[in-house]
């Protein structure tokens, strides 16, 4: 596999910059952002201006940032890597200011929203948000496997690598990176081995709901600095916490968030499964399987509420999905001859949802009950879509 995958976000940005001053894609780093902002620009007949603020002779260019963004005024102005430069966002609104049309500047950020947040409000009003995430089903589906998606995760240079062996290495590589270099240039200074002991210990709570007494004590944290390191992995899109349904079902629900990491590829790195046939045979597959197909439909409908349904009898919907008067369960099965359970039957009894499906790696799409299908990714994405 090889080649320029292209991005569904692509057509987000192209609305995105014909009607906001700034956008800023946002998503973890290495997942395609400044692949996706050149191939957009290149595939553009405009005027524009690439910086990577993280490369040295770039960032002395806006030393002087009125001055610099004056001058490229004409300009759609792309900034990259712009966590690296906080204290540039006043000069943007002002530049924004003076000057205000749609597709003015495009920033790109390995950092969410939230930790940019005290950032990004000077540009309150002026500034769209896109998520990049990792390669998705939907993007991939013509060009390679979706076992190796599952297996290698979504990243390119993982997705992409020659063989299993070269894309293990460069997950492992980027784990180290990410520990060692990225987490203390957004500024918190966390002891490296904690960190590291911290992120394994959460792969094997991949697809649980999360004790933070039990889960802290594991880690050797206290529960507060616990749920800080949490928050920050979560902000880094590196782990997903599933909030659980608020669902009045006269049923006892269990209340604590799910627990996954968002890559398949970087789970099994850090679980040490480095090909499909070891990830087949190692008992967290059924667990990543559905990490896997979360990510996937989340990530697809950004606008839909997502979250997770388990009573205290373990009737389980591992994905509810909302929008307004819409409601779509999903229940993820690692089998190629679906069933459904008992507990799912009485909760789609109870939600009487739109729609329900067993997502499974089956070929084709069927019915199993009144209302109920066996599905792929890609068939459960028609139905939300449709």
């Amino acid at each position: 596999m090889h080649g320029y995958i292209r991005r569904k976000a692509e057509a987000e940005v192209e609305r995105a910059l014909s009607r906001s001053p700034v956008v800023a894609i946002l998503g973890p780093r290495q997942c395609g952002k400044s692949t996706l902002a050149q191939r957009f620009l290149a595939d553009r007949n405009i005027d524009r201006v690439y910086l990577d603020l993280q490369d040295r002779a770039d960032r002395s260019k806006l030393s002087e940032p009125e001055f610099f963004l004056e001058r490229h005024r004409d300009h759609l102005v792309c900034l990259d890597e712009i966590q690296s430069v906080p204290d540039l966002f006043p000069a943007l609104r002002v530049e924004v200011d003076r000057a205000r049309r749609p597709g003015r500047m495009l920033i790109l950020g390995s950092a969410s929203r939230d930790l940019l947040r005290q950032s990004t409000e000077t540009l309150a009003g002026r500034i769209a948000f896109i998520d990049l995430t990792p390669l998705r089903h939907d993007e991939t589906m013509s060009s390679c496997p979706w076992q190796d998606l599952w297996n290698r995760g979504g990243f390119p240079d993982s997705l992409l690598a020659k063989d299993d062996q070269d894309s293990f290495a460069w997950r492992e590589d980027f784990i180290r990176t990410f520990l060692e270099r990225d987490i203390p240039a957004l500024g918190f200074s966390i002891p490296l081995g904690v960190m590291g002991r911290l992120w394994r210990i959460l792969a094997h709570y991949h697809g649980q709901s999360i004790n933070f007494s039990k889960a802290s004590s594991s880690a050797d944290l206290s529960v507060p600095t616990f749920r800080k390191y949490l928050s920050i992995l979560e902000q880094t899109y590196m782990i997903r916490l599933l909030p659980p349904a608020e669902a009045n079902l006269k049923k006892r629900l269990v209340k604590a968030p799910k627990l996954f990491i968002r890559d398949t590829g970087l789970l099994h790195a850090l679980r040490d499964i480095e090909c499909v046939d070891d990830l087949l045979a190692n008992p967290v597959n059924g667990a990543s399987w559905e990490g896997f197909v979360l990510e996937n439909l989340i990530s697809a409908n950004p606008r839909w509420q997502a979250s997770y349904l388990r009573t205290s009898n373990d009737a389980e919907v591992d994905l509810v999905l909302k929008r307004s008067a819409r409601t779509i369960l999903v229940e993820c099965k690692l089998t190629k001859a679906p069933r459904m359970s008992r507990g799912f039957h009485q909760l789609i009894s109870d939600i009487k949802p739109d729609a329900a499906w067993i997502a499974a790696p089956v070929d084709s799409p069927y019915e199993i009950a009144n209302n109920v299908r066996a599905g792929h990714i890609h068939h459960i994405q028609e139905t939300i879509s449709s």
